[in-house]
């Protein structure tokens, strides 16, 4: 461990007391974004995502609530998190590079809101229930485009809406991951996950929006990013948790 991660002081002193609510706020969400990550990953190995719209709708029908875990509920659930994360992480370091850190949450919030609304889990449901509805051919073959739409804009291809949120996200932490190898707040190791789980999913994301990429590899790339995603949140959640208890 290092000295970093047992005494929690910036380049000015010590912890600004005005911010202990906001450092246990945002160290709780980022505990809780790694174990909705963790089950995330888990669900997807037991239970692989649709193709097909039809096969979401017949999901839904059948259990809802795996339909709406199949189409990103808990992926929803962590970006909602990241607001308090990125928030507190901004107040914690930012004397290490104002500027960046604020472009950073600039870009985490924009990110953070494209992707909750373009995120469709209950749209499809509902669409879902309207389809079996439906008593024409007309109206199934309506709602039917209307599901694959989303279904393509939440596609590993897509380079807009659902995946551009991903996209700014991932700079943003990138970008805090480096101002953190400056800052004496948390330790080189956290800062060195964190630029590596998010460069690996920015090169993940040109990847296979640019390239062919082959599914095995893609889920290779994709569990070794949230791995790295899930252990970089646990230390930034121990961290920010001590410095919102330190009474320095």
């Amino acid at each position: 461990m290092s000295k970093s991660d047992i005494n929690p002081v910036n380049q000015s002193g010590i912890v600004d007391s005005r911010w202990k609510g906001l450092y246990r706020i945002g160290g709780t969400a980022a505990i809780i974004a790694a174990v909705l990550l963790l089950i995330e990953i888990i669900f997807f190995a037991i239970w692989p995502q649709q193709t097909t719209v039809i096969d979401y709708f017949t999901l839904f029908q059948s259990n809802r609530l795996i339909g709406l875990l199949d189409f990103y509920l808990l992926e929803m659930m962590a970006y909602i998190l990241f607001v308090p994360i990125f928030l507190s992480l901004y107040v914690a370091i930012r004397k290490s590079n104002e500027s960046y850190m604020f472009l950073a949450v600039i870009l985490a919030i924009i990110g953070i809101s494209i992707f909750l609304s373009t995120n469709n889990s209950f749209s499809l449901l509902s669409l879902s229930n309207q389809y079996v509805a439906a008593t024409t051919e007309a109206q199934k073959s309506i709602l039917l485009a209307a599901g694959q739409t989303m279904i393509v804009n939440t596609g590993q291809r897509a380079v807009g809406g659902f995946n551009m949120g991903f996209l700014l996200v991932s700079i943003a932490g990138l970008i805090v991951s480096a101002v953190m190898l400056k800052s004496a707040i948390f330790s080189k190791l956290t800062a060195y996950i964190g630029i590596l789980a998010f460069a690996i999913s920015l090169a993940d994301y040109f990847r296979v929006v640019f390239l062919s990429s082959s599914v095995a590899l893609t889920l290779i790339i994709a569990v070794t990013s949230g791995v790295l995603l899930i252990v970089w949140f646990i230390l930034v959640g121990r961290r920010l948790l001590k410095l919102g208890k330190d009474n320095s």
